[in-house]
């Protein structure tokens, strides 16, 4: 475990430094650096604080949610196909998004998409707990979340639908498509508190996620309460969820993937899953923003499409193997 850790640990730190010195600014890698730390009054020490730094921090939490978000669904569910947007807090909040963008809020101050899309999240959550009711198993918030994020998609499909303006829908496409590209540290104080506290409630679902290997009957025998379990466990994802999707549009695949790759370097143990999702999908998004900027410079590729390229066949090559290893 201290090995992963340390492992992990060390490639999140390298991508995170990787991601400052990539970009479109002709500089070296330890001009640049110097660059954020000492102030010289050039255009590079603004690029550098107000442009890559602020983008590089925000993939590592955008990723980090994502990553320890999956890893706790799949936890609770005992299904490894569950993820952050299977209980339709992603959808929501993308729908906050897409109506602050069509009704022109959006225009009217900066973070008025960001602020849309945590409400759209909030109200998710509110459905979901209210549809799964006080003592619904794991079943009934599956058939919850299915519910709230096809309603969801329907109401974003129909703003597209009905949207009279085709500039604004241009804007609504290319933000679901996920990008990461011209946030400010305005993004991250933003988002910043409601990933804290996802992370914090997430983490408390570690020794519950654990008793739940042997049944709900037997975590319950251990003295776990579900209702308390699950409440901690929707919540802290719609935080966390919502704020990154706030922030970073629609990114997929991360909270699906991660969990896959890193289980069995964890011993299939869900409470350490957590940490280790958490940061494999710091490291995965960091790299994922890093590709976007080396493979096309001169397009605006956007992260959410790269990640659904590479997250798809990734994940049918693990579905080959686990296939013909229990075959």
């Amino acid at each position: 475990m201290t090995r992963l850790a340390v492992i992990l640990i060390a490639v999140v730190a390298a991508l995170f430094v990787a991601s400052l010195v990539t970009g479109y600014a002709i500089a070296g890698p330890i001009e640049s650096l110097r660059a954020l730390l000492v102030d010289t009054g050039n255009p590079l020490s603004v690029v550098m604080r107000e442009i890559r730094l602020p983008r590089a921090i925000l993939a590592a939490l955008v990723g980090t949610s994502l990553g320890l978000s999956g890893a706790a669904l799949q936890g609770y569910l005992r299904n490894p196909l569950a993820e952050p947007g299977l209980i339709g807090v992603s959808g929501s909040a993308a729908l906050g998004a897409v109506l602050a963008i069509q009704t022109g809020l959006a225009a009217s101050f900066a973070l008025a998409l960001p602020f849309s899309a945590l409400g759209g999240a909030v109200v998710a959550v509110g459905l979901i707990l209210a549809l799964a009711g006080p003592r619904g198993g794991a079943i009934t918030l599956i058939l919850a979340g299915i519910a709230i994020s096809a309603l969801a998609g329907a109401l974003t499909s129909l703003v597209l639908n009905l949207s009279p303006n085709p500039f604004a829908a241009a804007d609504i496409v290319f933000w679901l498509m996920g990008s990461l590209a011209d946030r400010s540290f305005a993004h991250v104080w933003l988002a910043l508190p409601f990933m804290g506290v996802g992370w914090l409630m997430l983490a408390a679902t570690a020794r519950g996620l654990e008793a739940l290997t042997l049944g709900e009957d037997g975590a319950e025998a251990m003295g776990i309460s579900l209702a308390r379990l699950r409440l901690l466990l929707v919540t802290g994802t719609a935080a966390s969820v919502g704020a990154a999707t706030s922030v970073a549009g629609a990114i997929g695949f991360v909270g699906l993937v991660v969990p896959h790759l890193l289980r069995p370097f964890v011993g299939a143990r869900p409470g350490a899953l957590l940490w280790a999702s958490g940061l494999g999908g710091a490291a995965m998004v960091l790299a994922a923003d890093i590709a976007v900027r080396v493979v096309l410079p001169d397009r605006d590729l956007k992260l959410g499409v790269l990640m659904a390229l590479v997250g798809a066949p990734l994940f049918l090559h693990l579905i080959y193997k686990t296939r013909k290893e229990t075959a």
